[in-house]
């Protein structure tokens, strides 16, 4: 699991929302995870989504 401080994401490819949707293979930044185990993920501030954590890549921060 990934702690909050975490911000620069990338999914897995074939990654699925919370509601069986196929998302985006983009960079995003994490918001939360919740109680219920859901990771809450935001793409450039405007449209976000809940995934599998385990779905999750961090990307390496650029020097």
């Amino acid at each position: 699991m990934f702690p909050t401080e975490v911000y620069n994401l990338t999914v897995i490819p074939g990654t699925r929302n919370h509601k069986g949707y196929f998302i985006e293979e983009d960079i995003y930044k994490l918001v939360k995870i919740d109680s219920s185990g859901w990771a809450f993920i935001c793409q450039k501030n405007s449209t976000c989504h809940y995934v599998d954590p385990d779905n999750l890549r961090e990307i390496s921060p650029q020097s």
